[in-house]
């Protein structure tokens, strides 16, 4: 996704890990590494699929996607 000497292309991405480490790691604590991946994973399934964003319009990542892929 990086570019040699094109640091915007990262944005999206530290964006999304910010968010997700605001909202299921700070301040928790997992008793393994499959504790955290799956939390990961739930996360990652619940910010595509049901979080919703004021940029797309009050829809989730995914019902966006599908409203204008017609």
């Amino acid at each position: 996704m990086s570019r040699k000497g094109n640091c915007l292309d990262n944005s999206p991405m530290e964006n999304f890990f910010g968010i997700l480490k605001q909202e299921i790691y700070y301040g928790k604590t997992f008793r393994s590494f499959n504790e955290l991946k799956n939390c990961i994973e739930k996360y990652i399934k619940y910010y595509n699929e049901d979080r919703i964003k004021a940029k797309l319009g009050y829809l989730s990542p995914v019902d966006y996607r599908k409203l204008n892929a017609a």
